[in-house]
C-alpha cells in the first residue's frame, strides 16, 4: 500500500453531500496507511442555466459547503470547499480560478505539510490545476463521459472536451471508472487502467445474515419494496417506467433514499417512498428491508449509458435480488444480476425476484464480489502510483 507520500485529490463529489464514491473509499485508505490526503471538494462544471429547479438548493447547497472550511475526518484527510467562480465557460472566469484555487489549496497543502503531492484529478475543470502545485505525479481519474452532461450545468461540452483533453494529455496515469469508457477512448491508451467499481463487502454483507434490523422508516412501508439509494435526478431515473408500474403494479413499493433533486415527477404516486439521504453507516439497516435492490435509471441517455454505479456491487453484496436497468459495466456480470433490456422486462424480472426461493443465489451473488474490495482497489493503484513514480525517478516526497 502507498505509504508516506502526499495526495491532492480534486473529486468530482462533495464529500458531505455525496454517496461514498469511488475516491471517497480509495483516500480513506490512503489516509489509514499513513499518507497525507486533502481532499478537494467538486468545483463543479458550472452552474445550471436559471430555468433549472435545481439551481437554488444547488447553490445553498454548496454555500453549506463552503461553511465548512476546511476540516478533518477520522482518518486524517483535510477535506476544504475553496471559493472558485462557477463560470467555467469564460476564459477570464477560469483564469482567475487557478490563480483563487492554487493558492487556497497550496497554502492548505504547505500548512498540513503535504510535499511533492500526487495530483488526483477526477473532474475536468480541476485540469488546470497540473502544474501548480509542485506535483511529483498526475492522476487522471474519468467516471463520467462529462461532455455528454447538459443536464445540470451550463458550460458548453466544447470547453469540457478540451479541459477533460489537457487532462488526459497531462497525465501520468489515468483511470477509467467504466469499461465503455475506456473502449471508446483514442488518447493516453498507454497509460490507461481500467479500475472497476468496488465493494465495502464485510460492511454490506451482514445484510445478508438476516441479523440486522430494519430500519423503521422502511419497515413501515407495505411489501414488497423496490429499494434504491442513491441521487435522485429526474433525468437519471426512468419515471415513465415508475408511472406505468403504479398503474400495473400498484402493490409495488418503490423506496428512494438519497438526495432528491426538484421536478421528480413521481413524487407524487402513491406507490413511491422518498427517504432523505442517511450516513453510510446506517444504510445497510434500510438495504434489510429490501425485497428486491433496483437500479431503475433511464440509459438511453448517452450520459448514464456511461454509468458504472457502485451501488450495484453493493446491492449484490448484501444478497438481495437485483434488477438494473441496461449498463455495459454491468454485461459481464449477468450471470448474479437480472438485467432488464425494456420496461415489459423490468417488470418480468421484478416478479421473477420477488417468487425467488433458491438460497444459494443469495450467496452466488456475494461471491460474485466478495474479492473485488476497495482494499484490494487501493493495493493495486498503489502499485501502479509507485511504478510510476519510481519510472520518474521522484520515488521520494
Amino acid at each position: 500500500m502507498l505509504t508516506g507520500k502526499s495526495v491532492i485529490c480534486f473529486g468530482g463529489e462533495d464529500w458531505w453531500y455525496h454517496h461514498p464514491h469511488s475516491k471517497n473509499h480509495l483516500m480513506r485508505r490512503f489516509a489509514r496507511a499513513g499518507n497525507r490526503v486533502v481532499f478537494v471538494n467538486s468545483i463543479s462544471m458550472g452552474l445550471p442555466g436559471l430555468g433549472n429547479k435545481d439551481l437554488l438548493p444547488r447553490v445553498a447547497r454548496k454555500l453549506r459547503s463552503y461553511a465548512k472550511l476546511a476540516r478533518t475526518t477520522p482518518e486524517g484527510i483535510t477535506v476544504v470547499s475553496p471559493a472558485a467562480l462557477p463560470f467555467f465557460g469564460s476564459r477570464v472566469a477560469r483564469a482567475v480560478n487557478r490563480s483563487l484555487l492554487a493558492a487556497q489549496v497550496g497554502a492548505l497543502a504547505r500548512g498540513r505539510g503535504l510535499v511533492r503531492p500526487v495530483l488526483w484529478v477526477a473532474i475536468p475543470t480541476a485540469a488546470e490545476m497540473i502544474g501548480r502545485l509542485d506535483e511529483s505525479l498526475v492522476v487522471y481519474h474519468i467516471s463520467d463521459k462529462y461532455d455528454e452532461n447538459s443536464m445540470d450545468h451550463a458550460t458548453d461540452a466544447g470547453t469540457i472536451r478540451r479541459l477533460h483533453e489537457h487532462a488526459l494529455d497531462r497525465a501520468d496515469l489515468v483511470f477509467y471508472s467504466g469499461r465503455k469508457l475506456l473502449e471508446e477512448a483514442t488518447r493516453a491508451r498507454e497509460r490507461s487502467h481500467l479500475l472497476e467499481q468496488a465493494v465495502d463487502f464485510e460492511h454490506w454483507s451482514r445484510v445478508g445474515g438476516g441479523a440486522l434490523e430494519v430500519a423503521e422508516a422502511v419497515a413501515r412501508i407495505p411489501r414488497p419494496r423496490l429499494g434504491y439509494f442513491g441521487a435522485v435526478e429526474p433525468w437519471l431515473i426512468d419515471q415513465e417506467l415508475i408511472k406505468r408500474a403504479a398503474v400495473e403494479r400498484p402493490a409495488w413499493q418503490w423506496v428512494f433514499i438519497g438526495n432528491k433533486s426538484r421536478g421528480v415527477e413521481v413524487e407524487s404516486l402513491p406507490n413511491t417512498h422518498f427517504l432523505p439521504a442517511v450516513p453510510y453507516d446506517e444504510l445497510p439497516r434500510y438495504a434489510a428491508g429490501f425485497d428486491v435492490c433496483v437500479l431503475p435509471w433511464e440509459t438511453e441517455r448517452a450520459f448514464t449509458s456511461y454509468g458504472s454505479a457502485i451501488k450495484v456491487r453493493e446491492y449484490l453484496a448484501t444478497g438481495k435480488p437485483v434488477v438494473i436497468s441496461p449498463l455495459p459495466e454491468y454485461e459481464p456480470m449477468r450471470d448474479v444480476l437480472r438485467i432488464a433490456r425494456s420496461r415489459e422486462d423490468f417488470f418480468r424480472l421484478v416478479e421473477d425476484a420477488l417468487a425467488e426461493d433458491d438460497p444459494p443465489a443469495a450467496l452466488r451473488r456475494q461471491k460474485s464480489v466478495e474479492g473485488g474490495t476497495w482494499d484490494a482497489r487501493a493495493e493495486w493503484v498503489s502499485g501502479l502510483i509507485e511504478d510510476a513514480l519510481a519510472r520518474k525517478g521522484r520515488g521520494q516526497n
